[in-house]
């Protein structure tokens, strides 16, 4: 069978020279291109540029507020601060939310957010259980994953769950115990003088 004859011719012309300079540019570049982008600071992806920003970011925060105390002064201050709590927020969400759940309503550990607690007497013993752990690591210690002040402000944000009772919380799971103390209770307690 005949093709048809379309009336088109192949030539044999070379490849213009921008295309062709174009290509030799792009071959030259090429190297230093996957250099900057592979190992270069400011060449991460945008994730990695907004984690190295964050923590700038986070350790400006953290030196305006200095190295926090770890007892319940610190956190009740904090309790009234809600871009500290914010903060909490975000480490709470970063690490805690796989057993505690989004807003602390209770997945494999407890519920955060009604009146019972376990391994809890006081709001001080929120900071001991984070950091030493708790129910033969079923809480793991997180005294060496995390910093001091990031203990205290997710301790806070704990304690600020306390009484959201969250929509679909896990059952009440330990005891019921006195509600978290106010400034006032704290200062009038260091002011009791001890002994006879």
């Amino acid at each position: 069978m005949n093709e048809p004859d379309d009336s088109i011719q192949l030539g044999d012309a070379p490849v213009p020279t921008w295309w062709f300079a174009a290509g030799v540019i792009v071959v030259l570049l090429a190297p230093l291109y996957f250099a900057y982008f592979h190992f270069g600071t400011l060449g991460r992806t945008a994730i990695d540029r907004f984690d190295v920003a964050l923590a700038k970011n986070t350790e400006l925060q953290y030196a305006e507020i200095g190295d926090l105390k770890q007892d319940a002064a610190t956190m009740v201050k904090f309790l009234d601060e809600p871009s500290w709590l914010r903060v909490g927020q975000s480490v709470f969400k970063a690490n805690c939310v796989q057993c505690h759940g989004a807003v602390g309503q209770g997945n494999i550990g407890p519920n955060l957010g009604d009146e019972h607690y376990k391994n809890i007497g006081g709001i001080e013993d929120i900071l001991t259980v984070l950091n030493r752990g708790a129910g033969g690591n079923a809480m793991p210690a997180w005294q060496n994953k995390l910093n001091s002040n990031e203990i205290v402000l997710v301790s806070t944000y704990v304690a600020s769950l306390r009484g959201t009772n969250p929509e679909g919380g896990k059952g009440p799971d330990g005891k019921v115990i006195p509600p978290w103390p106010t400034a006032t209770d704290l200062q009038t307690t260091s002011e009791t003088p001890v002994g006879p």
